[in-house]
């Protein structure tokens, strides 16, 4: 950095050096001293008014940098600025605001507005993976989320975003229930934090992916030391997320370990992460896990369990989506998954639920009650996007009012 700080030379080849050495910082996972390099660019665009292209660019690296570090309002604005110095003229940097922007969007539960960002930086030449097919995983869409990180893993062999795009296979094989595919991308995870020159970040990746393939094949007590290492790894490195995304995995494992007061100790502070950082999906999430200390084996996610109590309450999809603050489309999905998962072949059953998920009798949909419906995550087999997710014991199905 002093070299490029203190000799003498074209601002424009200052400007690309910068950008550059940012640029890998960031794909090496190197975040520290990504954000040392933001800092002083921004410090030398400051300097440099003139140089419009290298300010927005400027403002994507300290988007990602602040993300990173859980200003999330604060790195949204400026995604959204650079995406206006980028757009006219059309710069090569437009597409990487666009995604930033993207990226902001599906982390706030914002997913209509992730998917408009995601397209946008597509046409602008930047793949939105591997957001887009966590975008689909939110959205409910297991399939086409599954059939993005099968192309994703098997095209992206030597790109140094591979990392990324295996921790993202991880997360979602996991929802699909597919652990031999999570625990493949987990080993090769391994493998590449293990390298000499690998940055912090590396091993936290990967010893949180290999603890969530642990706890989805029942073995939370190896699961546990490798989710709680990841966590304080993050934690050194001032990601509250993600670190807030461990701490709702290490939940599940004392959970599964029989510790219940443990795991709501890790669940009330990862919800207070995730209410401080406005990560809606997340809290709504951990949440609905907190209330639900029952072992279940259907396979729904906490998302999935939560729209189904809304469902066995009475609820429309309307009510369902303002309450959740998700589309009607994305409920719609939820219900047809949960249809597969249950085994039913339309929504004509009845669905029970308890009231207060310990296990009192249920109130069926149609008014009649007559069933136990128990949500909880003690033994979970799925997760998306870094949120521990649980299954459902169940005894009746699912229908619900248009």
């Amino acid at each position: 950095m002093v070299l490029v700080t203190a000799t003498p030379r074209s601002p424009i080849v200052t400007g690309i050096v910068y950008c550059a050495v940012i640029e890998a910082c960031m794909d090496a996972a190197d975040v520290r001293r990504a954000a040392e390099w933001t800092q002083a660019l921004e410090r030398w665009c400051a300097a440099q008014p003139d140089l419009v292209p290298y300010r927005g660019q400027c403002l994507v690296h300290r988007a990602q940098v602040l993300q990173a570090r859980g200003s999330w309002p604060d790195a949204l604005a400026e995604a959204e600025q650079a995406c206006r110095r980028l757009a006219d003229p059309p710069h090569p940097a437009l597409g990487l605001a666009l995604y930033q922007q993207a990226e902001l969007h599906r982390l706030r539960g914002e997913l209509d507005a992730a998917e408009r960002s995601y397209r946008a930086a597509g046409r602008a030449g930047r793949e939105p993976a591997p957001g887009f097919a966590l975008l689909r995983l939110a959205q409910g869409d297991v399939a086409a989320a599954s059939a993005a990180v099968r192309r994703l893993v098997e095209e992206s062999r030597g790109r140094i975003d591979r990392p990324v795009l295996l921790a993202a296979a991880v997360e979602v094989h996991l929802a699909t229930g597919d652990t031999a595919a999570a625990a493949d991308a987990s080993r090769e995870l391994t493998a590449i934090a293990d390298r000499p020159d690998a940055p912090p970040l590396r091993r936290a990746v990967a010893d949180h992916a290999r603890g969530a393939v642990l706890l989805a094949e029942g073995a939370a007590g190896e699961a546990l030391p490798l989710l709680r290492a990841a966590a304080e790894r993050w934690r050194a490195l001032s990601m509250p997320y993600d670190v807030a995304r461990a701490g709702v995995r290490v939940a599940l494992a004392c959970r599964a370990l029989g510790d219940e007061d443990a795991a709501r100790l890790e669940l009330d502070v990862a919800c207070a992460a995730f209410e401080q950082l406005g990560a809606r999906t997340d809290l709504a999430e951990s949440r609905a896990l907190a209330t639900a200390p029952t072992v279940g084996r259907a396979g729904l996610t906490a998302r999935e369990c939560e729209v189904l109590r809304l469902v066995a309450s009475g609820r429309t999809n309307r009510e369902i989506a303002a309450e959740l603050v998700i589309s009607e489309h994305t409920v719609a999905r939820h219900l047809q998954n949960m249809f597969a998962k249950l085994d039913l072949p339309s929504r004509a059953p009845r669905a029970t639920t308890s009231s207060s998920a310990r296990g009192s009798p249920g109130r069926s949909v149609d008014g009649r009650g007559g069933g136990w419906f128990r949500c909880a995550a003690t033994a979970p087999r799925t997760s998306s996007a870094g949120n521990g997710r649980s299954p459902v014991r169940h005894s009746a199905s699912t229908q619900v009012r248009e």
